[in-house]
Parts: C-alpha cells; structure tokens; sequence
C-alpha cells in the first residue's frame, strides 16, 4: 500500500475529487494548506502600502491506495490538476505499512 500526498492548487480540487471518483477510489483527505515553492509569493497592494504574501493558499490531498494503482492515481491527479502555470504543486508517494479500520478493526487491503 501507498500514500499519496498532492498540494494542489485550490480551484482544482473539484476536478481532481471528480478525475480519482472516476478511477474508484472511494476516500481521501483534503486539508486546507498554505506555503510556497519557486513562486515565492506575491506583493499586494492594502491602503496604499505594498507587501509580501509568502505563504500562498494550498490544498493537500492525501489518499491510500494499493501499490497496483498508484501510477493509474498520480495519472489522475496529474492531469486534472495541471495549468501549465508556476505552482501547480506536487505530489509524494509513501509506503504504508498498515491500516486498519477503528470502526471494524479490519486490517490491510480491505481496511481502505
């Protein structure tokens, strides 16, 4: 099993959600981020006076799936959340050792 972490963009997020619905993955986690990369931020302008956002919003995703399908949902991920633009984000991949359910206490494949 992997997990997979995306920090998107956050008006991609419903066509990244529709895009892993379609390939049946069932769960994911969205936390709502803030950081920066090579974009390094932006100035603004407030009453007349100019500064430095540095931490832009993000969202980051993050989803456990089988190691069979880990190219077909970084796939997804990828062609649903890229703009050709700066900041688009990026997506890490992790191995999981084990899940289990709480509810259940199913373990493994079928805890996901």
């Amino acid at each position: 099993m992997k997990k997979i972490e995306a920090i998107i963009k956050p008006f991609k997020l419903d066509e990244v959600k529709e895009a892993l619905q379609e390939i049946g993955l069932q769960g994911i986690t969205v936390v709502e981020a803030r950081g920066f990369g090579r974009q390094k931020g932006h100035t603004e302008l407030y009453r007349g006076a100019e500064y430095v956002v540095d931490f832009l919003p993000k969202v980051k995703l993050e989803v456990i799936v089988e190691s069979s399908m880990v190219e077909k949902t970084v796939e997804a991920i990828m062609n649903a959340a890229q703009t050709g633009r700066i900041g688009d984000g990026k997506i890490f991949i992790s191995p999981i050792e084990e899940v289990i359910r709480i509810r259940t206490g199913e373990r493994g494949s079928s805890a996901i």
